[in-house]
């Protein structure tokens, strides 16, 4: 990961992520652990030059857990992401989703999948639950992640 921010620190003056928190119909959230860091995450990733953060989070959503939005997302908060780096930005949305189809294990994501707010996962991370007792009670989204 010291590696990745290295990289985008030669090639990049700010990097830009998304993340969201997917709900399905039954209102259980998505979460994914991935194989290279500790703990249960929201899906994401990076937006990539010449892509739109609309198109990265469409595309993050497909490759981490087979996920369609069936609704538009809603941009929550744009947060600065200083446990990544000091030029690291979130944009944070909340999306009604689907699986296409169930989503198996490889090099990048070790398991994922839909749990109610009751009973979460063991390992999720902090600012993810952070995030979860926002939603709860519509903000207030803070600047930092």
């Amino acid at each position: 990961m010291r590696l990745l921010h290295v990289y985008f620190a030669l090639t990049r003056g700010m990097t830009l992520g998304v993340r969201a928190a997917c709900f399905d119909a039954q209102g259980r959230i998505f979460l994914v652990r991935h194989t290279y860091l500790p703990g249960w995450y929201m899906p994401g990733g990076g937006v990539e030059r010449g892509e739109t953060a609309s198109e990265a989070l469409e595309k993050e959503l497909r490759e981490e857990g087979n996920l369609v939005m069936t609704a538009p997302p809603d941009l929550l908060q744009c947060c600065l992401n200083r446990t990544a780096s000091r030029r690291d930005h979130v944009l944070f949305y909340r999306v009604t989703v689907r699986q296409t189809a169930p989503r198996l294990p490889d090099r990048e994501i070790a398991e994922c999948g839909f749990f109610p707010l009751d009973a979460l996962p063991e390992g999720v991370t902090p600012a993810t639950l952070r995030r979860l007792r926002e939603l709860e009670t519509n903000g207030p989204y803070p600047d930092l992640w």
